[in-house]
């Protein structure tokens, strides 16, 4: 209990959008969840690091997916945190903490968060040295299932452990498939700054915003079709949030001021 709860403060630092969904679940999947999430922020803060270089990138995440596929009955990192250098100084709490949050969730769940993981892990890896080059629509439909949509399958995946709840798959990828879109519209000038373009070859975006759209209006799906309770009342917050985010910037904002967020979770809850 005072793991999940030090979890969320730290998640409450790195990700709001999540934290406020993630703070209302019930016990057992709570600590699911935030274990899933704090994992996969702490190989995305190594994925986005400005100060790290490719390779580094690469190394450190494929050293935490080797140790999450060893794990057993024990998790253990020492590979991972032998292999840190002057990167320990680099990388944020949530990140050098990992260990601790692999551990949160449930023993009959968590190696279900392991395998995602590790998994996104590898799959970060690859595309930091491939330099996140995105030429086609396939390549952005392969970037975003790795760091997104496969998300969104691991989340249907912890609401049938918790309670039995089915989902549609498809429309689980989609779900996040259109956050994490919405995310690259929001921050597009940022990744030019930094010498990445999440856009294929000729978008612009007109093109990037249709695609967003299209796989919101999957996620809607998804969400609506989920019974009431905790899955429903966690997906529904990041959702708006998204659909907000992507009505501002239509109408010329950057993000959605605080009192756009306010009311709209007023909404939702």
């Amino acid at each position: 209990m005072k793991l999940c709860k030090n979890g969320l403060e730290v998640l409450k630092e790195t990700s709001r959008t999540f934290y406020i969904p993630i703070s209302i679940l019930p016990n057992g999947l709570k600590e699911a969840v935030a274990s899933a999430y704090l994992c996969m922020r702490a190989i995305d803060e190594i994925e986005d690091h400005p100060e790290l270089d490719h390779t580094t990138k690469a190394k450190l995440l494929r050293n935490i997916s080797l140790a999450l596929q060893s794990s057993g009955e024990n998790v253990n990192f020492d590979s991972f945190n032998g292999s840190l250098n002057g990167e320990k100084n680099l990388l944020p709490e949530v990140t050098l903490r990992v260990q601790e949050w692999a551990v949160l969730a449930p023993q009959s769940i968590a190696p279900r968060i392991w395998d995602a993981t590790a998994a996104m892990a590898d799959r970060m890896a690859y595309w930091a040295q491939r330099n996140w080059l995105i030429e086609t629509k396939a390549d952005l439909d392969t970037y975003t299932f790795s760091v997104a949509g496969a998300v969104g399958l691991l989340l249907s995946d912890l609401w049938a452990w918790y309670d039995g709840t089915q989902t549609n798959r498809l429309q689980a990828i989609a779900f996040g498939r259109g956050l994490q879109t919405v995310n690259i519209l929001r921050n597009q000038k940022d990744d030019i700054d930094r010498g990445v373009s999440f856009f294929p070859k000729g978008w612009t975006r007109k093109e990037m915003d249709e695609y967003a759209r299209y796989n919101l209006k999957m996620a809607d799906l998804y969400t609506n079709s989920l019974p009431s309770g905790p899955a429903k009342n966690f997906c529904q917050i990041p959702l708006a949030l998204a659909h907000g985010t992507i009505t501002a910037m239509s109408l010329g904002q950057e993000k959605l001021t605080r009192l756009d967020v306010m009311q709209i979770l007023a909404k939702v809850s």
